[in-house]
């Protein structure tokens, strides 16, 4: 679905979910400006119990000129509208957002799928913010969203609040959105200064000292009243300052479900791959490797677990993850050839760019792919590959031309990769720009022969390999645990639904 597509249903009315936080009223106000430059009759709304009070909201809505108006749920025939209705951050029809009649309904989020029944829908659950979902609408209509720097600034502060300040941003295109807005940083500073009130620090005193903690494992879970989730960081933040507390879960009610928000100091546990098994099939969640956040949506967790509370859900899903998995570290892996069945890999066409074909040696640059950013200079001899899961990584020009034949041919998704969320880029970091890493690859070929031990795994396992001894590699049940058989301790995993398409097995007869 397109914005501009939704033009014909004039005129429109953009309806954020009750108690609106930032994210919903930024992305509302991303909806609001396309429309009304495109010459549409359009406003935009919330209605529910209560008004909006908090300072920031009121800072926000005064200093970037949002002209959002508030709907009495006493108002009768105000909850008919004609035309065309989207909800922006919620879904129609879900807990959080007062039911509105309309002549045709579109729904505009970031959060899991609770209704399936609205045709005009774009649901991204994977995004941080709502805001990024619109941005990129934008984007797509041509918008040139830095022209206006009341909207660029709300978009920024709508990611900024509800990834915790940024720190449990997990998708690029958050990323992307966060690096190219240009906001005013001193209205930033304003709304950021005003989110805590005093109620809120007594929530966040309150909740500390009702800790339940899980001394075989060293994690701690907490609830919270109703606040803002920037404040569900500042408890979590706290919460590792304990010497025994090693991860936290914080949570609180939202109305049609919970925000959570979630801490790791040790590198055993990654802080987003924690958040997305405690949402599994309930929510959605992600972040970075020490901080992370996710989202559980009530219904589906009433569906799921109609046994359990929360706090129980939450306490018990814990348990399961701690003993979900065993630990290996690669350099001191024992593999028995005799007990595992032995593959070879197969010679399938890789992307390949030598770096200093896109920019000059000495520039610092910083890839971005779907697996994360990294940093590095461009020097002689760089060489970026590019995976069959559209996966990013370096090596150098002596182990490529020793591993693989290069050739002229241009790079092509359609042959190379079996799977690609995100066409991974190149930014420049000393002027800014952006390049697409796949404009400027090449294609190669694996030279010689790969082989390898394998077992498919029962359980999952977090490997240490040799050349990353403080991340992790996830295996889960039913992926492949893969030992070189020239060399013991390279030792990794190979995701089920990648392995058949990389290895076949060798049979001895």
């Amino acid at each position: 679905m397109r914005l501009s597509e939704l033009k014909q249903f004039n005129p429109i009315t953009i309806q954020c979910h009750d108690n609106p936080d930032p994210d919903a009223i930024a992305s509302g106000f991303g909806l609001y400006s396309y429309f009304k430059k495109e010459g549409c009759d359009v406003r935009l709304v919330y209605s529910g119990r209560n008004t909006i009070t908090k300072s920031n909201l009121q800072l926000m809505m005064e200093k970037l000129h949002i002209p959002i108006t508030y709907i009495c749920p006493q108002g009768g025939g105000a909850f008919e509208v004609s035309g065309l209705l989207i909800t922006v951050d919620c879904q129609y029809g879900a807990g959080n957002v007062s039911g509105i009649c309309a002549d045709t309904v579109a729904i505009i989020d970031h959060h899991q799928v609770e209704i399936d029944t609205v045709p005009l829908t774009a649901i991204v659950p994977t995004l941080g913010s709502c805001s990024t979902l619109v941005w990129k609408m934008l984007k797509e209509e041509g918008v040139d969203v830095n022209s206006d720097v009341d909207l660029a600034t709300a978009l920024y502060y709508g990611l900024y609040s509800d990834t915790n300040q940024l720190s449990e941003i997990r998708n690029p295109l958050d990323m992307d959105m966060r690096d190219e807005l240009k906001y005013d940083n001193s209205l930033l500073t304003m709304f950021r200064n005003c989110n805590l009130s005093l109620k809120e620090l007594e929530i966040a005193g309150i909740a500390m000292i009702r800790c339940s903690f899980n001394a075989d494992y060293g994690f701690a879970v907490i609830k919270a009243q109703p606040c803002d989730p920037n404040i569900l960081g500042l408890i979590s933040d706290f919460l590792l300052q304990v010497d025994v507390i090693k991860t936290c879960v914080v949570f609180n009610e939202t109305g049609d479900g919970f925000k959570i928000s979630i801490r790791s100091c040790v590198k055993e546990v990654n802080a987003s791959e924690l958040a997305a098994y405690l949402t599994e099939s309930v929510g959605s969640g992600g972040g970075h490797y020490e901080k992370a956040g996710g989202f559980i949506s009530m219904k589906l967790l009433h569906q799921k677990h109609p046994q359990l509370h929360v706090e129980a859900y939450l306490n018990s899903r814990m348990m399961e993850y701690y003993e979900s998995f065993d630990i290996i570290h690669a350099a001191e892996y024992k593999a028995n050839p005799d007990e595992l069945k032995q593959y070879r890999k197969k010679k399938l066409p890789v992307g390949y760019v030598r770096a200093e074909d896109v920019l000059p040696i000495g520039t610092p640059i910083l890839v971005r792919t779907m697996e994360g950013d990294f940093e590095m200079i461009v020097d002689e001899g760089l060489i970026l590959m590019i995976g069959i899961k559209g996966e990013v990584y370096s090596s150098r020009i002596e182990k490529f031309e020793r591993a693989y034949e290069a050739t002229e041919r241009a790079y092509d998704p359609g042959i190379c990769v079996v799977s690609n969320d995100y066409i991974p880029t190149i930014k420049n970091r000393q002027d800014g720009s952006t390049l697409l890493l796949t404009k400027y690859a090449k294609i190669c070929i694996p030279k010689g022969e790969v082989f390898i031990y394998v077992k498919q795994l029962e359980r999952g396992v977090k490997v240490f390999t040799t050349w990353d001894q403080e991340r992790y590699m996830l295996g889960k049940a039913g992926d492949y645990l893969a030992v070189r058989s020239d060399d013991l301790q390279d030792v990794y995993v190979v995701e089920r639904d990648v392995f058949s398409k990389t290895y076949e097995e060798i049979v001895h007869v």
